[in-house]
């Protein structure tokens, strides 16, 4: 069926690509609208419905009309002049308040983008006084918009608004400072706005500069880019529309993620098919370029899909996850990648056909065999010392692994310490409990659906005054129809930090259910119990997800290698490589800089990419030793021709995964991802794809095949030796 696939789009290339170009493109322009409509960024939607949290998140929406994607901008309005604020002053401030809650904030659009493209998050905030600080230093104001915070739009509306508050407050002798996610988000965006144009440049730079020092030619540079944007295009559109269609919400980061893991494995695919055209059109100039560009798409089409599948299969297995982030990352994943699947085995078989030679003008390199270089060379040293090599591979994972001792999770949301959101923040904490600008909140309801009296919760309002951690207890507040009430807790610790959690989901959670009146059910809410409940949801997941991603790929890689040792010496390889990647990160932030620990989707994130992208050079690489050992000769000399044609293919494809991870770094709260999987891409494809599985390959021969070992062809005889070759001209970087 590959092959079928792979001959079909040599045979009608542009036919194929015109195809493309037109899907590509058309749903490159829809993609963000779409993906705007089924993204969301409150972390307790994601929780399944039985957390304590997510219940109150249902309280809050039925019965107080908080919107689902509802957001908090807490402003602070203080003298220009630091003097306390007067009875006057306050006035002042409430009045013009009022008057900004009348006032319609409308989105600001770019005059080139199609409005029919771009939801409208025009809208008049909803403005209450919040509190006033006890030395009335400065005074609080809640404001609440809606939309997602990641969305461009959204932070649009907020930076209008803000710009507005601002100066009409400067008006009246007041300053003005603004915190809350939304703040930060936007905040965030602006002080790295230049990093992030900056990073996708040097990525981009870096893919082009890689492919130019590799084959010389212009448009085998630029050809894999082009394509992979194409096709990357196409599988936005198509995993929003699904999403769409099957009624999934996706993380706010998906989008972004998807759009780094297509760049990544879509340049790697075109890469193993260039550099094997490449080989083939020298082994063989007489052979036209469309029926070369069959050939080696059928041959190369194999190991793709494989290595494709097995990145489907990996993801697939988060839809058994609890946490919706993961569930809905898991699909989402998976569609992209077959998307680009399907444009590997299409698109890029077909532009190795249309183009043919003309892909590696102007250089010459057809018209020679290189000399042996690094990678020739680095083959004939795994043969001759595959023992010592295997040691020294296995010694430094096993070092970095073992940074995992003491490992702790950390479910903050990184923000950004030098933006003035994170500045207005800690000016509050000064005067006020932590968590006065996010309260933990306490929701409670009458079991037989009657109605609440707000006397009946001063029992309930003392026990949770008298809880070690808790600021400040809010009045109750009684909902419109009375069948509800909630009470909000300003905790003396950060909402974010692991106190908060500890005190959310112990203390207050224990206090509520002892306290609640009779007749009454209570559920605590806020981000600390949300974070909270994330965590147990996470710590369930990774047991269940883990054994069975590894399954998946364990099964997929014997019925590719049709062996039983191969697979389990690759699954013993790249779980040795996950284990020092987050041994390195643990070592690098937790215990190196001094975080809380590492982000709490890390592990699982790191165990997909890392084992499921690694395995993609490892399947690479033993599928060119299968192939070489049914050749004459011995294994290791095998080992050593495999190694010297598939290294500079994995090491070229290796890097340009690497610098597209690390393109994250840009975003903030993104450090430990960018660093963790671009130091696990580095250490699959050059350690562990280069030196362990080849060493391992070379020790164990043959039978590492069994038990359909591959037998050697019969050398030729000496009536029908093999033509020269042409005589090799020097290639240092042993990339032939």
């Amino acid at each position: 069926m590959i092959r079928a696939l792979t001959g079909f789009a040599t045979r009608h290339a542009w036919k194929v690509i015109a195809l493309w170009a037109v899907l590509g493109m058309g749903l490159a322009v829809l993609g963000p609208a779409l993906m705007s409509r089924v993204t969301q960024s409150q972390s307790g939607d994601f929780l399944p419905r039985s957390y304590d949290s997510a219940a109150a998140l249902r309280i809050a929406e039925e019965h107080f009309g908080v919107k689902p994607d509802a957001t908090t901008v807490t402003v602070l309005v203080a003298r220009t002049d630091g003097k306390a604020l007067g009875a006057a002053d306050q006035q002042r401030i409430e009045a013009e308040a009022a008057k900004l809650a009348t006032h319609r904030v409308t989105m600001p659009r770019r005059e080139d983008e199609p409005e029919f493209l771009v939801p409208d998050h025009s809208q008049t905030p909803r403005i209450a006084p919040a509190t006033v600080a006890p030395d009335r230093t400065f005074e609080l104001l809640s404001v609440e918009l809606t939309g997602n915070a990641s969305e461009a739009g959204v932070q649009g509306v907020f930076r209008v608004f803000r710009d507005d508050a601002r100066a009409r407050f400067a008006d009246l002798g007041m300053r003005t400072g603004f915190t809350g996610s939304l703040a930060q988000v936007a905040d965030s965006a602006d002080a790295n706005r230049t990093a992030a144009t900056i990073g996708s440049a040097l990525v981009t730079g870096l893919i082009v500069l890689l492919n130019v020092l590799v084959f010389r030619s212009v448009l085998a540079a630029v050809l894999p880019l082009l394509a992979v944007a194409v096709i990357g295009g196409a599988a936005t559109g198509a995993v929003a529309g699904a999403a769409s269609l099957a009624g999934l919400k996706l993380d706010a980061g998906t989008p972004g993620l998807i759009s780094v893991v297509l760049l990544g494995i879509g340049v790697d695919y075109l890469l193993f098919l260039l550099f094997r055209f490449r080989e083939q059109l020298r082994a063989r100039p007489e052979q036209p370029a469309r029926e070369a560009a069959a050939e080696v798409s059928g041959r190369v089409g194999t190991a793709i899909t494989s290595a494709a599948l097995t990145i489907v299969a990996a993801f697939a297995t988060l839809g058994v996850a609890t946490f919706g982030q993961f569930r809905s990352l898991g699909p989402a994943i998976a569609v992209a990648v077959l998307v680009m699947l399907l444009g590997s085995l299409t698109l890029m078989p077909a532009l190795l056909a249309a183009c043919g030679r003309k892909i590696f003008w102007p250089s010459r390199s057809l018209r020679r065999v290189p000399r042996p270089g690094l990678a020739a060379r680095l083959g004939d040293l795994v043969a001759r010392r595959p023992l010592a090599l295997l040691l020294a591979s296995v010694a430094l994972l096993g070092a970095l692994a073992a940074g995992t001792a003491g490992l702790r999770m950390n479910y903050s949301q990184a923000d950004d310490t030098r933006t003035p959101a994170t500045a207005t923040a800690a000016e509050i904490s000064r005067a006020l409990p932590a968590g006065v600008s996010d309260p933990t909140t306490v929701y409670l309801v009458a079991k037989d659906g009657g109605t609440l009296d707000a006397g009946r919760f001063d029992g309930l309002a003392h026990a949770l005054t008298g809880v070690e951690g808790v600021g400040q207890v809010g009045r109750t507040v009684l909902a419109g129809d009375h069948r509800a009430a909630r009470i909000d807790l300003y905790l003396n610790a950060d909402p974010q930090s692991q106190r908060a959690r500890d005190l959310a989901s112990g203390p207050v959670r224990a206090a509520v259910a002892a306290h609640a009146p009779n007749g009454t059910t209570g559920h605590v809410g806020g981000t600390a119990a949300i974070f909270a409940d994330v965590s147990t949801a996470v710590d369930h997941d990774l047991t269940v997800v883990f054994p069975v991603a590894a399954a998946l790929i364990a099964l997929i890689l014997l019925l590719l290698l049709r062996s039983l040792l191969a697979p389990v010496a690759l699954m013993l390889a790249v779980g040795l490589g996950f284990a020092a990647t987050l041994g390195a990160a643990t070592l690098l932030f937790q215990h190196g800089l001094g975080e809380p620990g590492v982000a709490f989707t890390l592990p699982l994130v790191l165990f997909l990419f890392v084992v499921a992208l690694g395995t993609d050079y490892n399947i690479l690489i033993t599928d060119r030793i299968r192939e070489e050992m049914h050749r004459p000769g011995t294994a290791r000399a095998a080992v050593a021709r495999a190694v010297r044609h598939t290294a500079p293919a994995v090491a070229t494809a290796g890097l340009v995964l690497a610098g597209s991870f690390a393109s994250l770094a840009t975003t903030p709260g993104s450090e430990q991802i960018a660093f963790s999987l671009t130091l696990g891409i580095l250490l699959s494809a050059v350690v562990l794809s280069l030196v362990t599985v080849p060493a391992a390959a070379a020790l164990l021969g043959r039978s590492l095949w069994w038990p359909l070992r591959p037998v050697p062809a019969e050398a030729p005889s000496a009536d029908r030796a093999p033509v020269a070759a042409p005589r090799p001209a020097p290639d240092h970087l042993g990339v032939g």
